[in-house]
């Protein structure tokens, strides 16, 4: 492998999207999201799609994309994690990513609709005990005259009460595989779940001989897949981390306590200095796991689960930082300390905790 630079392209899809975020999803329009009984606004979500084309950032030229890689999407990603963006772009992404997985005579169709932003997109993984492996899958896949119909449940769904197509993990007869179901189809139902944080709508979704389409049931493919979005993951965290962290320094810097800004005392310094050397460690972890995956480097086995791994504490503890930090205001509903630290809670368990992550980095390099 060679040596991995940002680039300038690589650095104005940053400040384009910094600068679009800032816009779009200020602090009280996330808020307003939060109460909403959809995250989803149809204009922003196209403009998303036909001006700065975010949604086929990796879909193929030929499918109306950009042809972009995985480190384009994770800078995408922790821009967007930085303002806690409610749209459903993280799942149409990870959609995005298993879709790619699959044979383009049968996924084309779709990636052209997601590109364009016809389309909300979600991935189905997770069951009822919280698992995000191949391992945990138990919805059933059976073969039916002209396709395929698919049977179970799927819990912990990002954005599952308002996707239009879903991507679903499923056991067939050669193990399991990846198939592509329409929101519409009959059979699907969905109930929207009790959530820590608003910011991420997570639905519950039965499947009774819902019809299907396989995208793939190559067990390696999987694998990519979810090595792809363990990464995809930890970028955006390490987008909230960095946010957090900003917010701390901030404020530690505004504070005057005993006639001195809070940030000159001692035990304040050293908190914010822990935090930062975490959330640059992350950023280097996270953009590591999304180079080695795009270059096809066999390392990316081991980088994607460790930099969610590594990326999910980094951002809990750096939000629980920013709170300690702002003391007692970061417990009022007016400060958004605690937004951080819902979604560094909450996220830290979707697409595998920490210690389901280190559990599978171990078995990976033989422990």
């Amino acid at each position: 492998m060679g040596t991995f630079e940002f680039t300038d392209d690589h650095d104005a899809l940053r400040d384009a999207v910094r600068g679009f975020a800032a816009e779009v999803f200020s602090e009280a329009e996330v808020r307003r999201l939060m109460a909403a009984d959809s995250p989803l606004e149809r204009p922003v979500w196209e403009r998303m799609a036909r001006q700065l084309g975010l949604q086929g950032l990796v879909v193929p030229e030929e499918y109306g994309g950009a042809g972009a890689g995985l480190v384009e999407l994770a800078i995408v990603l922790e821009e967007f994690g930085r303002r806690l963006v409610p749209a459903p772009f993280l799942s149409t992404a990870l959609a995005t990513l298993a879709l790619l997985q699959g044979d383009r005579s049968v996924t084309g169709e779709h990636l052209t609709a997601i590109a364009d932003g016809q389309v909300v997109a979600t991935v189905a993984l997770a069951e009822d005990d919280g698992r995000w492996d191949a391992t945990g899958v138990r919805c059933e896949a059976e073969q039916a005259a002209g396709g395929w119909r698919l049977n179970g449940v799927k819990s912990y769904v990002a954005d599952g009460m308002i996707a239009d197509l879903f991507v679903v993990a499923a056991r067939g007869p050669a193990g399991v595989g990846l198939f592509v179901i329409d929101g519409t189809a009959d059979g699907l139902t969905r109930t929207d779940l009790e959530v820590f944080d608003r910011t991420r709508r997570l639905a519950r979704v039965e499947l009774v001989g819902v019809t299907a389409t396989l995208v793939t049931a190559e067990s390696d493919a999987v694998e990519r897949f979810l090595d792809a979005a363990r990464a995809a993951v930890a970028a955006e965290q390490v987008g909230g981390a960095s946010f957090a962290l900003d917010m701390a320094v901030g404020y530690a810097k505004e504070r005057v306590q005993f006639g001195r800004a809070i940030g000159s005392f001692q035990a304040i310094k050293h908190m914010c200095a822990d935090a930062f050397v975490d959330v640059e460690s992350a950023r280097s972890a996270a953009y590591y796991a999304a180079w080695a995956l795009a270059d096809g480097s066999p390392e990316a086995h081991t980088a994607a689960p460790l930099a969610k791994a590594f990326c999910s504490d980094t951002f809990f503890e750096t939000a629980a930082t920013n709170m300690q930090v702002a003391g007692g205001i970061s417990f009022t509903d007016e400060y958004p300390a605690h937004l951080y630290y819902r979604r560094a809670k909450s996220g830290a368990q979707l697409w595998g905790s920490p210690r389901a992550q280190r559990d599978l980095l171990a078995s990976r390099i033989g422990l």
